[in-house]
Formats: C-alpha cells, structure tokens, sequence
C-alpha cells in the first residue's frame, strides 16, 4: 500500500521538486520510503508502505529487466506468486519478490490484457520509455484511488487531491457540479472531484497518456455481465458451499504479508465471518488472530459487548478502545485526510479504529462489501416495498406521508422514524430515483436553499446542461440503465457497488487507513465473490424481507448462531447527540462560509435550530456543512502555504 503521484510537461522537463512536495504530501500513505525517478518529459513519485518483501529491492519508482518501463504502484496483486510462476514458464526472470515487478513483467507479456489477471487493488501509473506513453490503471471496484488533471502542456496524476495542490499549475477551486453532488449525497460520484478541474479515474478502468493526447477512460472490467447471466445451483445449499469456498481463498490471499496483521470486528456477520476463515488458517499455523473495536459511550451506537462476545466465541486476541465525544476535536484531521468533503459520519469511528488497529499491526481485514453484495441494507428492504407499493394511487401515497409526517422525532441510530420517513416521501418517484433518495441528504428543493447564491449551483441546477453531473439522480439512473432487464433488487445494487460503495465506503476505509499507515483488505470485495454474488437469483440474496439470506444460511454452524441473528446495526456516529452538546463546530463551520460563502447562513441556522428543539434531526445537514468547511479551510491553507515563497 503506497502513494503515487507524477507529472508529464511535453514542453520540457517537469520541475523535480514540484514533484518532490507533491509526493512528501503522501507520506502518510508511505512511511517506509520515498522515491523519485526523472527522465525527459516525465517525473514520478513514490511513497512505500512495506508489505510484501519489505526490502530495499521493493523500492519505487521500479524498471522492468529490460529497463523499459517504470512503474509507480498503490495496492495489492494477491494472486502475484500464481502470475509469478506462469511469467517465467514464458521466460521472464525476477530480482525482487514483490508484486510491483509482477506488475511490470505482466504488462511487457500481456499488455492491457493483464489487467483481467490480477486479483487484487491497485492505481498504477507505468511509462513506457520507448513510446514515451504513460499507461494509468484502476481497481474493478475502486478501493485504491487515483485522481489527475489534463494541462495544457501534459498531465498531472496522484493518490490524492492534496498532492495535486502542490503543483502550481493546479489552482483551489470548487466545482459547483461536486458540490452539488455532495449536498445530495455526502459524497461525489464517479469521476466528479471537489476541486475544480481535477478528475478520478472510474473504477474497472484505464487510460493512455501521450503527447499527439489522452486515450480513455476505457472501461475493462463489466460488472453488469454478471447481474445479467445468472449462475443454475441445484439449491441454496449448493450455492452457499460454493460461496464459503471462494470467500476461503479470498480471506488466505489477503492473509499473504511479510508484516504483522489482523481484523477489524463488530461482532456482526460480515467481520466476524472475516474472523473465523482467518482463525482457521492461523491455527493451521499456530498463530494468534488479532481483532479491534471502537466504540461510543452512547450506547445506541456502541457495539464492543458484541464485538467482545464475538472475539470470545472465534477465540482471537481483542483490543477495543471507546471514542469520546471531544473526538470532534479531531475532526479537522479527518476533513484533510478525506481528501475530498465527506460527510459519513462512519468516517470518524473508522479514522479512530485505524490509528488505534496500527498500533499492533500494518495489515487489518475488514468485511465491507458483503451488504452491498448481499442486500443487508434496509434500503433493498425499501426497494421491495417500493415495487409492491408504488402503484397506489396518489391520494394513498400522500396519506402515508401525512402519517409519516406525525411521527414523533428521534435522534437515535438510523431511527425507525427517519426511516419511514424517508421510504414515504420516495415512494412515488420512478425507480432508480427512488434508491437516489433513500440515500439523499439535501433534497433538489432543499439544495437550491442551502446553497448560496454565491456557490455557482445554483445557475448549474437551473440548467444541468451547461454542466451535467449535479443531480445524481440522474448518475444513479444512467448506472441503472446498464442493468435494465434484471431484477430490481439487482439493479439496485449494481447501483449501489457503483455509487456508494465506490465513492463512500471505500474512500472513507482507504482515507481512514492510510492516514496512519495502515492497510486495510477486504475478502468481500474480491472480484471473483462480487461477480459470484452479482450473479445469484436475488431470493438468494434478500429472502422475504431477511437480508443477507445465502450468507446467513451457509454461516450457520461455521458462526454462532447470536452472531448470524443479530439485527444489523451499522458503523454511525452519535453526531446528532454530540451537535446537541457543542454548537462550536458549527459556529466555526459558519464563520468560515461567511468568508467563502457556499451555504446559505439562514437556512443553516434554520437547521440547526429545529434539530435543537427536536423538531426534525437535521444532523446530517449540518455534519455536511461542517466537513465541507473544514475541508475547506484546510485545502485554501495547503494550496496558499505551497505557494508561499
């Protein structure tokens, strides 16, 4: 796990120290190492997290034998040694044990094609010293980052948008099409980035960087094959063996490391499964499985007596540790690390668990992706209630949300209250937009009042043509598209894998991670389970109203049975709790927007005083004008420093 940056200047040799800060500003990704390579147009920086061969041979920037081509790389290729070994039957000779050279080596045999071969998670940048081309490659699912901006005299490329600040050619802007993005959702989509004029390359896909101009983003990787060809298993039972089989091996590749490792654990299905393969392996080998947990003293959202009770019943060495709310202290911390304004409130506790999980080790499994994958949100829920309800009349439909509207206000975990809530007021919208809602935090009404005038939204949402990308629903909607014949559950979720998991879940776990130089792996997400999922019937998938069916069926008796019942609970912060508290945060938040003025101050406040008398619980509003700010604040001071003599 590494950071990677690196500029291309047609016109002349880029600066090597402009590179050189862009790369000392991804050190945290990288503690062990730093390098830089420079050569006629191109200049590339590396920094190492050690964890496969962590000796000096590992060190990037890294030529081929044949001295060709240079690569820099972030990630995992779990399956080297399999490619390793099929490479030198062909010929091709080693001189270290890493993956990075398995990388290249592939590359020089197989080209483009190599890409179908990994198993793993990656961005990599590799340059082709003959044709002077820069080869640019993404992860099927996106877990390892890669943003870039195309100048007028060549290209700029790195792990985060913070490193790109650092080069003088790329200027602090905000980009109104994000920021209406992340006022919906929390997040940005795709190939959206905060700041101005600066994109990420899409999940599953690559790019050709030469002088004559950029080929790509071409996409190598499609999921929708396997929604739309389902697999035939003679029963559920079939399947779920097949499943534990497949997830085995993905759990022993993520075991593969020459540094310590362990787990994260919640005590619920996903990470305890995670658990129990690892405990299995490491008996075999007479080692120890080491887990960690983080938790709150709201005890609506703690969860250490499961996650205790889980690492008493798989029998792994647990370390827990309780967030106390002056964790909103650290907040700005976390605002720069995001890298972009994020808005899930998941990020804290999970920045928490990072910097306390490194403390032992360098290496932690984690099991996100198995609700994406396997329908445990309540929102598949809401998706099956949507397509048995949404045909009634308009009258129904509005006195279920004069019902709704009743309701008394509660600020607790995913209330049942904001649930219902949610579920009426989307009820009437077509399908794909429908799921856009269960997940919106600013409405399109709401949006157009918070922002202010000022922002540059306003005029993008009065007309979306001039610069598409501000509704997601529309994004949410185009990815639906891609699936349109299968079930609905299945469409739902092929969305989601392209929304929310890509651009949410796994920024906040590589952000969080990498902040502390952590590496986290997710068996999940490997793309051979997603691909196996992708393509069972959906009953398998969400039975009834029961998530997660086929996981929950062929864990029985591998997991004990407390574990596989339990209501699922979510990684959330009390954010609406601690807001009650302490008003100082967004005073701040506030004070900040009255210099760089993207929220309307009025209707902030408005929030802010309704979520105070318990009227509505807007905490998740504000928690994004909150973060917005600190991000905010924090790039304006970063890009004025490195343009400081």
């Amino acid at each position: 796990m590494c950071g990677i940056c690196g500029k291309i200047n047609w016109r002349g040799a880029p600066d090597p120290e402009v590179v050189g800060r862009m790369n000392a500003l991804l050190a945290h990704r990288g503690p062990d190492a730093g390098g830089l390579w420079t050569e006629g147009p191109v200049a590339l920086g590396h920094r190492r997290l050690s964890i496969i061969d962590t000796s000096a041979a590992g060190t990037q920037p890294l030529h081929d034998r044949a001295g060709r081509y240079v690569i820099v790389f972030n990630g995992e290729i779990y399956n080297f040694q399999d490619i390793r070994r099929e490479l030198a039957v062909q010929g091709a000779t080693f001189a270290t044990g890493t993956d990075t050279e398995v990388i290249l080596e592939a590359y020089r045999c197989w080209g483009v094609e190599c890409l179908a071969r990994f198993v793993g998670m990656f961005a990599f940048a590799l340059w082709d010293r003959e044709r002077r081309t820069l080869f640019l490659a993404r992860d099927r699912l996106g877990k390892k980052p890669l943003y870039y901006a195309e100048r007028p005299a060549g290209f700029v490329f790195a792990s985060e948008t913070k490193a790109l600040l650092a080069d003088p050619e790329i200027e602090f802007g905000v980009d109104p099409a994000a920021f209406g993005q992340y006022l919906s959702l929390n997040y940005t989509l795709t190939s959206a980035c905060m700041l101005r004029g600066v994109k990420k390359l899409p999940p599953g896909h690559w790019m050709l960087v030469s002088e004559p101009g950029t080929s790509g983003p071409v996409r190598y990787w499609n999921l929708a094959d396997a929604f739309l060809n389902k697999s035939r298993y003679a029963g559920l039972a079939e399947a779920g063996e097949a499943l534990q089989g497949l997830f085995a091996d993905a759990v022993r590749l993520r075991m593969i490391s020459d540094v310590p490792l362990g787990a994260f654990l919640s005590g619920g299905v996903d990470s305890s499964s995670v658990v129990a393969h690892m405990r299995a392996l490491n008996a075999d080998q007479g080692g120890e499985t080491l887990t960690f947990s983080i938790g709150f003293r709201e005890k609506d959202y703690d969860e250490l007596r499961e996650a205790r009770f889980a690492a008493d019943a798989l029998g792994s060495e647990h370390t827990e540790r309780v967030v106390e709310a002056r964790v909103l202290e650290d907040l700005a911390a976390i605002a720069y690390h995001a890298d972009e304004p994020l808005g899930d409130t998941s990020i804290i506790p999970m920045y928490h668990l990072a910097r306390m999980t490194r403390e032992r080790v360098t290496v932690a499994l984690s099991g996100d992706g198995a609700d994406e994958i396997f329908a445990g949100y309540e929102t598949y829920v809401a998706d099956r209630l949507h397509h048995l309800l949404g045909g009634l009349p308009g009258f129904a439909r509005a006195a279920l949300r004069g019902l709704a509207g009743i309701l008394p206000v509660s600020h607790g975990k995913v209330s049942a209250d904001y649930k219902i809530k949610r579920f009426c007021t989307g009820l009437g919208l077509p399908f794909a937009h429908a799921h856009c809602h269960w997940r919106t935090i600013f409405d399109e009404a709401e949006k157009l009042a918070a922002a202010h005038p000022d922002s540059g939204l306003r005029d993008v949402l009065a007309d979306p043509r001039t610069t598409p990308g501000a509704d997601p629903a529309a994004a949410f909607a185009a990815f639906d598209a891609e699936v349109a014949s299968a079930h609905y559950l299945d469409r739902a979720m092929y969305v989601d894998i392209k929304t929310w998991l890509a651009d949410d879940i796994l920024v906040k776990v590589d952000r969080s991670t990498m902040a502390h130089g952590l590496e986290a792996r997710a068996p999940y997400l490997d793309h051979r389970v997603v691909e196996f999922a992708a393509a069972l019937p959906p009953e398998f998938k969400l039975k009834g109203f029961s998530k997660k069916h086929i996981l929950r069926k062929s864990l029985r008796g591998r997991l004990p049975d407390a574990i596989l019942d339990r209501k699922k609970a979510g990684f959330n912060s009390p954010i609406s709790h601690w807001l009650h508290r302490d008003s100082e945060l967004l005073e701040r938040a506030l004070e900040s927007n009255r210099k760089n003025p993207f929220y309307d101050e009025g209707t902030i406040r408005e929030l802010a005083a309704q979520h105070a008398r318990k009227e509505r619980d807007n905490s998740l509003k504000l928690f994004n004008c909150i973060m917005f700010h600190l991000w905010h604040d924090a790039f304006a001071q970063l890009k004025a420093h490195r343009h400081a003599p």
